[in-house]
């Protein structure tokens, strides 16, 4: 090979990793300081009230909020939310200790015009730790409970503004003609979580089950519940073009693990949640959100089509 075609050779390959480098630098600083606060409203209209029920009958699904103490951006988004019937926090509300109150303060003008319900996940139990992004692509890796957060002080003070608390739990809620029969279950992320207190006992009211990860979403269509929420996976909070997300650190396929499916006559919606933890401040292509799901009566028409939203807000329908 001449020196010239060497040269021109070396120079391609040099301009290239230069190229790479700033691209993937570009990449970080976007998923860093844009889209990990660019925050965003999904909403669904969902086929899953049982026959008899009118509806509609909202509901505010919320996640893996992963408050800070100085998160006042986050917290100013979530205070602007609309009210809904129904309120649910599927966990991983903390960020770190020292933000219990401003997390309270923040979830207190979205409570539920009928019901506000909570349960926790594991960045609530334990404070977060560093851990590896390559640790997420091991199918067994080991629990790493770590140093103990604020879980007392979170529950106490958000039964104080009136929410549920749905740990292990099954209640129920009848109002407006409405009839739910609502089950919570702790972490299964750190195998809290006891199903036996799933057990359908009004089949003829709507079935809601409120979970941190969605691993139990199997056990739970079999029990019969019409609609389970959950969050845990972020959504994979990295995810690649024509691809999806690449992890989702639970059992369920990266495919589901953010929107609404179905499983059955079961719905699973599982948020992609607004935060992450504080040492992974990091997003691509999977935004934070809040969503909204509208039920309406199964025999109900759904519209056709998507609704049309702005660029901070998305709609879809399902029946």
């Amino acid at each position: 090979m001449s020196p010239e075609i060497l040269a021109n050779v070396t120079g391609i390959l040099v301009r290239s990793v230069v190229g790479l480098g700033v691209a993937g630098l570009a990449c970080v600083a976007y998923g860093v300081f844009v889209e990990r606060r660019w925050y965003r409203m999904a909403r669904y209209r969902v086929g899953a009230l049982p026959s008899g029920m009118a509806g509609p009958l909202t509901v505010l699904h919320l996640s893996d909020l992963h408050f800070l103490a100085g998160d006042r951006r986050k917290a100013a988004f979530v205070q602007a939310l609309p009210q809904a019937d129904v309120c649910v926090v599927t966990g991983d509300i903390l960020g770190e200790p020292a933000a219990v109150e401003r997390s309270v303060e923040a979830l207190r003008p979205v409570r539920g015009r009928l019901a506000s319900y909570f349960v926790l996940g594991s960045n609530d139990y334990f404070a977060p730790q560093p851990l590896s992004y390559l640790s997420y692509f091991r199918k067994a890796r080991p629990q790493r409970m770590g140093r103990g957060s604020r879980p007392g002080d979170l529950r106490a003070q958000l039964e104080a503004d009136g929410w549920t608390y749905l740990a292990n739990r099954r209640v129920t809620l009848s109002a407006n003609g409405m009839s739910m029969e609502v089950a919570g279950l702790d972490d299964p992320h750190i195998e809290r979580h006891d199903l036996r207190v799933a057990a359908r006992e009004r089949p003829a009211a709507l079935g809601l089950a409120v979970v941190h990860a969605p691993d139990p979403v199997p056990e739970l269509a079999a029990l019969g519940y019409d609609l389970v929420l959950s969050g845990h996976t972020h959504g994979g909070q990295v995810r690649m073009p024509f691809v999806g997300a690449l992890v989702t650190n639970s059992a369920i396929p990266t495919r589901l693990c953010m929107g609404l499916s179905r499983f059955g006559r079961t719905y699973l919606h599982v948020s992609p949640g607004l935060g992450t933890s504080k040492f992974a401040p990091f997003r691509f292509l999977c935004r934070p959100e809040a969503t909204v799901i509208e039920l309406v009566p199964r025999s109900e028409q759904a519209r056709s089509g998507p609704q049309r939203g702005s660029a901070n807000t998305r709609s879809n329908t399902a029946s």
